[in-house]
């Protein structure tokens, strides 16, 4: 059996969030806070495969159980997703011959930044680069494909990623900019015209902010993520024939944290919100 375990549902700076002295990362207990988004499967074969690479890769694996990371996937450049890379060196987790899957830009990243590329001379990674559309079979009972979306590529593109198992398929899109151009990208009108071409049972998506307006200022702009609102406009509710749809990659001011009417809109719309630890069978 595959099993995927969520093991962070926050946006890059986690929850709380370094330098908020906001009432949304006031006194948070250390057992809620939240860790960046990253997934960790469980193969048929007992082999485990990490998405994301986060700093806080030492809790994420006692969520995990400390299982062994046989390969590590990538989505994209952002903080949160990738600072988390020099812990499997020598100063700390001392892997060695490690299989690391990322897009072409993002390796040409890596190449660039001398502390990332030291790591592939030092042989901790070994890379293997996908296109979109990509499909990768693993030796542990399910495959991944990369799915390439439109979100800010001054570093690297993106791609979310569907895996596929042998009862379900499971997309994690944590990040893109907006549904419409994701949609037009994919070629398709609505979100669950992209959903079923993808023929996606359990969607993990960008939940980020709730509404446009959350950030004020400059950062409005600058920070591009489809809100929850408007996600919940396109769906509206759910019906028996959708997908399970968790909405992860939360920003630390996104009040679906809190027991409020957004919380409630959202779950009497029949979707969900991430659970940090979650499992899901594939």
């Amino acid at each position: 059996m595959v099993t995927v375990t969520l093991l962070g549902i926050a946006q890059d700076g986690g929850r709380p969030q370094a330098g908020c002295v906001k009432q949304c990362c006031h006194d948070i207990a250390r057992e809620d806070w939240s860790y960046p988004v990253s997934l960790g499967i469980i193969g048929d074969d007992g082999k485990g495969h990490l998405i994301e690479a986060s700093r806080h890769l030492t809790d994420q694996l006692q969520i995990w159980g400390n299982n062994e990371i046989s390969s590590v996937w990538l989505t994209h450049a952002h903080l949160g997703h990738v600072d988390g890379l020099g812990l499997f060196g020598k100063e700390t987790m001392g892997k060695t011959g490690l299989n690391l899957h990322l897009s072409e830009s993002m390796l040409n990243l890596v190449h660039n930044n001398p502390f990332w590329k030291a790591l592939l001379d030092q042989n901790v990674f070994i890379p293997t680069t996908f296109e979109d559309t990509d499909e990768i079979t693993l030796d542990s009972g399910f495959s991944i494909q990369a799915v390439k979306v439109p979100h800010r590529d001054e570093l690297s593109d993106m791609h979310a990623f569907l895996l596929k198992g042998e009862k379900k398929n499971l997309l994690f899109l944590p990040d893109h900019d907006t549904w419409k151009e994701t949609l037009d990208f994919h070629g398709v009108d609505t979100i669950r015209g992209f959903l079923s071409k993808f023929e996606v049972d359990i969607a993990l998506i960008d939940g980020t902010f709730w509404s446009s307006n959350e950030l004020s200022g400059r950062f409005q702009h600058e920070v591009p993520h489809p809100p929850i609102s408007q996600t919940l406009e396109m769906l509206g509710s759910k019906n028996e024939r959708d997908p399970d749809i968790f909405f992860i990659h939360l920003n630390h001011t996104n009040p679906l944290y809190f027991d409020g009417p957004e919380r409630k809109i959202l779950l009497d719309s029949g979707w969900k919100i991430g659970v940090q630890g979650s499992v899901f069978e594939l």
